[in-house]
């Protein structure tokens, strides 16, 4: 069994970091990009020496959030806007793009959240588009990065966040349990990324009641709805469950809702579009 680092940085057993290459989770040289940045977000958490104390001790004062989760239970299906500069996969989408700008555009179109890469190297993202976004809107913020230690979680709440991604492919069972846990301490809600039953499986046992279902192959990068619909079919009725990644049209739109889908997160098909308003109007009026 090929070993992995821990939260902490120490070498650890990868049997639980999901999605069935989990033996080959640390193996820069010939993992996928997910593998890649990951890496190098556990040796930035190693090196951070920042006291975990200090800065809860910071959260736990800061005003309520938003409620990410109960915003998504509106009727018919609801859109995760997303502000996204680039892509690892697919380059620079809208480097100029102003966050202010485009977290009105998207909650004039009818968005029921937002979500905002805060990843500066690989999606040229920053703290400061999270917050000039989250100020200019009403709507609640997905903090979207990859959280490899409970400081990246406490960081997601001083920087305004309403809520956290955990992907599981990218943490053992153990640390997704002590960061969703983490997440509900602080009131933020944690979308929990799947790609396959075993990862969802783990999703639910720790309690997660925000799921998101990645339908991109992190190998191919491939999108296969199969996938979106056949996880769907195995969530309970009190998970909202959200589809993400190749999400192109209203038609794709519609299809994830019929499969059960509550909400759909999209960035690239947004960022690029002309008039993002009423691209987002179009995927909410699919159904």
């Amino acid at each position: 069994m090929r070993k992995g680092l821990n939260s902490d940085g120490k070498p650890g057993d990868c049997r639980n970091v999901g999605y069935r290459e989990a033996t080959r989770i640390m193996s820069v040289g010939n993992g996928t990009y997910l593998d890649r940045i990951i890496a190098d977000h556990r040796a930035r958490a190693l090196a951070d020496q920042r006291s975990l104390d200090q800065l809860l001790a910071e959260a736990v004062s800061l005003p309520e959030t938003r409620g990410f989760r109960s915003s998504l239970m509106q009727p018919g299906l609801s859109v995760i806007a997303e502000i996204k500069r680039r892509s690892p996969s697919k380059g620079d989408l809208f480097v100029t793009l102003d966050p202010s700008v485009l977290a009105r555009e998207y909650q004039e179109g009818g968005a029921a959240c937002i979500s905002v890469l805060t990843d500066e190297e690989n999606f040229g993202g920053s703290t400061e588009d999270l917050q000039k976004a989250r100020a200019a809107v009403k709507l609640p913020v997905l903090r979207k990065d990859f959280t490899v230690h409970e400081r990246d979680i406490v960081d997601a709440r001083l920087m305004g966040a309403d809520a956290v991604l955990l992907i599981a492919s990218a943490l053992s069972t153990g640390e997704l349990e002590r960061f969703f846990s983490l997440s509900r301490e602080l009131e933020l809600d944690a979308l929990v990324e799947c790609h396959d039953e075993a990862e969802l499986e783990t999703a639910l046992a720790v309690g997660a009641d925000l799921v998101g279902v990645n339908q991109r192959n992190l190998f191919t990068f491939e999108v296969d709805q199969d996938r979106a619909a056949r996880l769907a079919a195995l969530l309970p009725n009190d998970v909202v469950a959200v589809a993400e990644s190749g999400i192109r049209s209203p038609v794709d739109a519609a299809a994830l809702r019929e499969a059960g889908y509550a909400a759909i997160l999209v960035g690239e098909t947004l960022v690029t579009s002309e008039n993002p308003t009423a691209a987002v109007a179009a995927l909410r009026k699919a159904v």
